[in-house]
């Protein structure tokens, strides 16, 4: 064993010794690479180790960023137990839950990012499942695109509809009717005191300088007591302002531009040729802490169809409710007004914008209840619903029209019979694609119809909303200060008694 390996000692010395050497410098050379081979591995194996824990590190930046959005998104805008949004699935396996219970307001601060939802319709006649009370399902069908309508048999029960009416009634109708003028009387926005044109400039003119300039105009629109010139007047005599080249109008100009506002068809600055008119008894429940438990469960559902932020539904105008009897109407209008440079939306008014030229109302979504089925008659029609296009001039048909519902009902587009519980849901604005209210649907333009036998109860749910996302976010901050301001006073000085509690139904 030993001469063995004695032998293969000797025949590597004898190898190493017959191998030509190249250079003195061979061995070093050989050590060199060795080490640099050695060297490349380590990097390499040092940058895949790095380059694994940045994509872990930005993996979960992303993961905790998609955390914080779905976890502060638009319905988190209450603090507290929120109403939940209703359960939707298009082939009715949803899981009801319980009307939210009444809960105290409060608003948060909404200076982060929020949107506006919206339901889509998918199709005319398309038909989704929401769950809205515990253990029920309900059906939603579209029933136009434009304006965005939706009915909702059954949202309300026979015994809450009962309940609604006899709040009303004990609450005390009023009249609300606009006497439409009689045949062959022309429709006027003359004043109760009658003045010339230049009895009007020279009223208007401030400063008496025979000149009347913008801020003359916004001035008397500010004016309580301004009753002789109408907000469609005001509308009409700044458009012709701005429309001269030197921004004001001098007397001659204003003549031309008020005499044309004075003419039939023009009253409404290119709107709409009627006013208004509305026959009818109505009234206004208060739907928050301290009302009936049906009107505030009314409310939370309202939040659960519509899946707005529960601030902007509680904020909201209270619960209208009308009365229509026989030959009762309404004619075609716009719930909703455009948003104008000129004007301001009546609900945030607290939030003092002073330069506005009238108050406006702004309401995003109408939910509509029938709290009874007229016998004959009192169906809501949307005259334009779904058209190709939308045309002021089309409106009138033959000399006759569209929006006097008290001749051309049976002419519109879309009509709906009354039926008690029945919702109705529809956006008077369109979305600014931004995820906020955008300009005014045309399309939402909508009436009553004459009840011809029997009585038709029904009311209406505003969600109020300012196009301004500013003023909106400031007049809810107001709001929740002054709330808060008013909570901490009665704790301080006297608990709330059961009376005032119940001082508004």
């Amino acid at each position: 064993m030993d001469d063995t390996e004695e032998h293969l000692m000797n025949e590597e010395e004898s190898d190493g010794c017959d191998k030509p050497s190249s250079s003195p410098y061979n061995s070093p050379f050989r050590s060199t690479r060795l080490h640099i081979q050695r060297s490349n591995v380590c990097s390499r194996a040092y940058f895949v180790v790095v380059m694994v824990f940045f994509h872990v590190y930005i993996l979960n930046v992303i993961a905790l960023l998609l955390y914080v959005h779905y976890n502060n998104g638009p319905g988190d805008l209450v603090s507290g137990d929120g109403a939940p949004a209703a359960s939707v699935s298009e082939g009715g396996g949803t899981l009801p839950h319980p009307d939210p219970a009444p809960r105290e307001l409060h608003v948060e601060d909404y200076s982060q990012s929020f949107s506006l939802p919206r339901i889509e319709g998918i199709r005319v006649g398309y038909v989704q499942q929401v769950s809205l009370v515990p253990d029920r399902t309900h059906e939603m069908k579209t029933l136009s695109l434009k304006p965005l309508l939706f009915e909702i048999p059954g949202f309300l029960s026979e015994e809450e509809c009962r309940v609604v009416v006899q709040l009303a009634q004990l609450k005390g109708l009023m009249e609300s009717q606009t006497p439409a003028p009689s045949q062959g009387q022309e429709e006027s926005n003359q004043p109760l005191l009658s003045f010339s044109t230049d009895e009007i400039f020279s009223l208007l003119d401030l400063n008496q300088d025979g000149l009347l300039q913008k801020q003359e105009i916004v001035s008397h629109s500010r004016s309580r007591d301004g009753t002789w010139l109408s907000p469609d007047n005001l509308r009409q005599i700044l458009t012709g302002l701005e429309a001269c080249p030197t921004g004001i109008l001098t007397l001659e100009d204003f003549r031309r531009v008020y005499d044309v506002s004075q003419r039939p068809g023009h009253q409404r600055s290119g709107k709409l040729r009627s006013q208004f008119k509305h026959r009818g008894k109505h009234t206004w429940l208060y739907q928050g802490l301290g009302s009936h438990h049906v009107l505030q469960t009314l409310r939370n559902r309202v939040i659960s169809l519509t899946r707005l932020p529960s601030a902007l539904v509680e904020l909201s105008e209270p619960l209208q409710v009308i009365r229509y009897e026989h030959g009762d109407f309404s004619h075609a209008h716009h719930d909703s007004s455009p948003s104008l440079s000129e004007t301001t939306c009546a609900h945030t008014r607290l939030a003092g914008n002073t330069s506005a030229l009238t108050e406006v109302s702004c309401r995003y979504v109408t939910v509509s209840f029938y709290l009874s089925s007229a016998e004959e008659g009192g169906e809501t029609t949307f005259p334009v619903a779904d058209n190709r296009t939308y045309e002021e001039q089309a409106l009138v048909q033959d000399g006759v029209d569209l929006t006097d519902t008290q001749e051309t009902c049976g002419r519109g587009n879309l009509r709906i019979k009354p039926t008690t519980g029945t919702a109705l849901l529809w956006y008077n604005h369109l979305s600014d694609g931004r995820g906020w209210m955008g300009e005014l649907d045309e399309y939402s333009l909508h009436g009553d119809c004459p009840v011809r036998r029997g009585v038709k109860w029904m009311a209406n749910s505003w969600v109020n909303v300012d196009p301004d996302h500013q003023m909106q976010a400031r007049y809810q901050r107001l709001v929740a200060q002054r709330h808060r301001a008013k909570s901490a006073m009665e704790e301080h000085y006297q608990p709330l008694s059961h009376s005032d509690l119940h001082q508004d139904l």
